[in-house]
């Protein structure tokens, strides 16, 4: 190492799995960190750089912080309210009552800093948002210090913070002017909530507002299989096929779910460089079926993994979501070399960062990437020994082994505890609320 140069931060003392297109792993690798990058990832050498604060690893893995390609961040208030129950069932009968009656500015950014205080936890850097009310779960985002794409919901009826739906797009588009340039960890986007809750004009309105912004426009799509029959139904198409006919997908698309899909449709996601997120425990929980993952990966179609929100999965943890993830598509396919380790952790870091348009910028430890990182504690029975440290993030990690966590190199968990959040304080808050929706159900 060049002795003169002077770091601000740099990790030692680790093995750093750097998820670049090699899948370079660095035994007693060193990561140092300038001005928010990532300024050279190398092998422990006689002479040490100076640095602001050293940080070791103390023989831990040094990975790229985990990217959540969909979620709900204000619906962890609702966790475990409606369980067991088919996916129409618990979104009418229970979750809209819910949110009509309790989403409001107060609740949704005390849902939304309990859902980045679980993420930071459990090792997520990035997460991708949609929901109403956006412009408060942005402001508490920003106080978290997590990076994310956070979506301002459109639907047409009435919904927390749009009580008229012929003013849903208004709200969105002046939603996202006002957090375009706002924060270079604040990502604006427009979310429509799915082609059955939104009409064709809707549909082709609120893509033309993403598009003329330069941000991504997210959706639902085919879900579920009653889904899927009633666009077939109404539009004589799948529902990938009718938008596709509204010209709504393209590159700054991202789709989630994309469970009821065949050839032809994956062809179309293929040749229009959509993005999807894989959300295989909600999937599972709602028993909506299994997404054809390994094909949408074998067409090159960039997938990551999502959580949901915790009304639909009950935890953000993205450990968890590989585990499912790995061996779901293995019993479904009946082949134990299907998503194999890498592929998995790939989808939660560089093809995650993809699927948002964000590769460029996170999802790899390579220099000039943002410092957006994780250290993980292998100090643990269960992670004894150590093979293959993919296979081990897979298949061994938890969420509660994360030690430490950076963003754009700034310390956010330090030995497990979060830095900048009162922790309790938002417990207690998200606590209270849950004893009123309760009392309420």
């Amino acid at each position: 190492m060049n002795q003169s140069a002077t770091y601000d931060r740099i990790i030692h003392n680790g093995c750093v799995v750097t998820l670049n297109p090699e899948f370079d792993i660095v035994e007693d690798g060193v990561v140092c960190i300038q001005d928010g990058l990532i300024a050279r990832i190398e092998k422990k050498a006689p002479d040490f750089s100076s640095a602001g604060e050293w940080i070791d690893a103390d023989g831990g893995l040094i990975l790229p912080g985990l990217v959540n390609t969909h979620g709900h961040l204000p619906m962890s208030i609702f966790r475990g309210l409606a369980d067991d129950l088919p996916l129409a069932e618990w979104l009418n009968d229970h979750i809209f009552p819910a949110e009509n009656r309790f989403i409001n500015s107060d609740s949704v950014k005390t849902g939304a800093w309990l859902s980045c205080l679980e993420m930071l936890l459990s090792g997520t850097t990035t997460c991708c948002d949609g929901y109403f009310l956006e412009d408060s779960v942005a402001e508490a985002v920003l106080d978290t210090g997590i990076r994310a794409v956070l979506a301002q919901g459109v639907i047409d009826f009435s919904a927390p913070g749009v009580s008229e739906p012929a003013q849903n797009l208004e709200i969105a588009t002046t939603y996202v002017s006002k957090w375009q340039n706002a924060s270079d960890r604040i990502i604006p986007s427009i979310f429509c909530h799915s082609p059955y809750t939104c009409s064709k004009e809707t549909l082709v309105r609120a893509k033309e507002a993403a598009a003329k912004a330069g941000v991504c426009f997210q959706i639902h799509v085919a879900e579920t299989k009653n889904e899927a029959a009633r666009i077939q139904n109404e539009h004589g198409l799948s529902p990938v096929k009718y938008l596709d006919s509204l010209g709504v997908l393209d590159e700054q698309t991202l789709v989630s779910h994309a469970v009821w899909v065949d050839d032809g449709d994956i062809d179309i996601l293929s040749s229009r460089g959509v993005g999807i997120s894989h959300n295989p425990e909600s999937n599972m929980k709602l028993a909506s079926g299994v997404a054809p993952v390994p094909k949408f990966i074998n067409a090159g179609i960039p997938v990551g993994l999502g959580t949901d929100g915790c009304a639909s999965n009950n935890n953000l943890d993205l450990f968890t979501e590989m585990d499912t993830a790995a061996k779901l598509h293995k019993v479904v396919s009946q082949d134990p070399t299907v998503m194999d380790a890498r592929t998995v952790l790939r989808m939660v870091t560089i093809e995650g960062a993809r699927a948002l348009g964000l590769d460029d910028r996170i999802g790899s430890i390579e220099p000039g990437k943002w410092a957006d990182l994780i250290v993980i504690d292998l100090r643990q029975p269960h992670l004894t020994p150590m093979y293959h440290p993919a296979s081990h993030l897979v298949y061994a990690v938890r969420g509660s082994d994360v030690r430490d966590v950076f963003v754009q190199g700034v310390p956010l968990v330090r030995n497990r505890q979060v830095i900048g959040l009162d922790a309790e304080e938002i417990m207690r808050q998200a606590a209270a609320l849950g004893r009123k929706i309760w009392q309420a159900d």
